[in-house]
Parts: C-alpha cells; sequence; structure tokens
C-alpha cells in the first residue's frame, strides 16, 4: 500500500466515461492506491433525463455511486478526472463541480497533488484534445501537478495517441482493449508519480 489517496471523479452520460473511471480505479488500487470512485451530481433536471433511456438507464445504475464533495478533494493527494467532451470543452456538470470549489483553492487545499484527465466523445476530432488541454488549463491554476501519459509507453500509440490523456471515440460501441490499457497504464503512471510527491 502506497501512501497515495486518489479521488477518481467523473460525470458519464450514457456510460463511456463511468467504465473508463472504474478501469482506472481497479488499476490504482491494483497499484497500491487508496481510491474513492466518485461521480459529480447531475445537473440536469430529472424530468430531461427520464425522457432518454440509455441516459436514464446510466443514471439508475450508478445511483448508489458517491457524489464528489469538497471533503474528497481535501482527503485525496490525486485526482483523475473523467468526462465527456461537449463543444470542446469539459461536460457543463465536471464543470459546475470544479466551479464549486472556489473555497478550498483560496486556502491552497488543491495544490501540489499529482492529477491527470481522460475524456470521450461521440466522433473523432471531437474535440477531445482541447477539452483535456482546458481541463488542465484550470488544474494549472490550483497548483496541481499535471502527469499527463505522453509518449512514455508502446500502448500509447495502439490506443488513442493522445499525449495528454487517454481519449475514446466509441458512439455506444464497447471500449477496445488497447483503450482499456492505456487507461490502466495512465492510472498506474499517476499513482507512481502522486506517491513521489507524497513521501
Amino acid at each position: 500500500m502506497s501512501d497515495v489517496r486518489l479521488a477518481v471523479v467523473y460525470y458519464s452520460t450514457y456510460g463511456t466515461n463511468h467504465q473508463m473511471a472504474e478501469i482506472a480505479a481497479d488499476a490504482a488500487r491494483a497499484a497500491g492506491a487508496e481510491v474513492r470512485l466518485l461521480k459529480v451530481q447531475e445537473t440536469v433536471p430529472e424530468s430531461i433525463v427520464a425522457k432518454q433511456e440509455t441516459w436514464k438507464a446510466q443514471a439508475e445504475k450508478t445511483r448508489d455511486v458517491a457524489v464528489a464533495g469538497p471533503d474528497d478533494m481535501e482527503w485525496a493527494n490525486a485526482y483523475l478526472f473523467s468526462a465527456p467532451t461537449r463543444f470542446g470543452v469539459s461536460a457543463s456538470q465536471l464543470r459546475a463541480f470544479i466551479d464549486s470549489l472556489g473555497p478550498l483553492w483560496a486556502k491552497g487545499a488543491l495544490a501540489n497533488k499529482a492529477v491527470s484527465a481522460m475524456t470521450s466523445a461521440q466522433n473523432a476530432h471531437g474535440g477531445q484534445e482541447t477539452t483535456l488541454l482546458g481541463l488542465y488549463t484550470t488544474l494549472m491554476h490550483w497548483g496541481a501537478i499535471i502527469v499527463a501519459p505522453g509518449y512514455t509507453d508502446p500502448i500509447q500509440y495502439q490506443a488513442s495517441g493522445n499525449p495528454y490523456g487517454v481519449t475514446v471515440t466509441v458512439n455506444g460501441q464497447p471500449i477496445p482493449e488497447p483503450v482499456k490499457e492505456a487507461i490502466r497504464y495512465q492510472a498506474r503512471r499517476l499513482v507512481q508519480f502522486a506517491a513521489k510527491i507524497a513521501a
């Protein structure tokens, strides 16, 4: 067991980022981290969610997953975010959660912690890279230490090829095995560097 306390924080409309977060959480636990798998609060009215069967099914499937809060962010000394791309930026639900963390940021409680991020979109070139870069800009304001996968393992060339973090284009299909392995690699790399920072 390492000294790493990792909050895997995700938002998922139809299930892709939930799957990505679960894969990452399992890999991080296997690497010795204590992990909390957390979803952010849904901000869309329940009446709208209920009209879309896939969205409604995902909400029901994950109703017992804990909702991320400020206490989780203070507890953790590393973060891994996963949320879909919306018009080239993170889904508004994740942004709303981040916007709620101003008091923690103001007292420096988010600084000096290792962080990485992942995303998805329904179409290739749908803004995945800008989503991650935009999210990292916010995390730099926190003073967090960004741990991107880069091109540090051959799996990066077999999966998305994205040095900023795993991105996937699935459009309702299962996540391909090379992408799953890239997620595991990114989680292990994050735990490795978070442990160095925590030491």
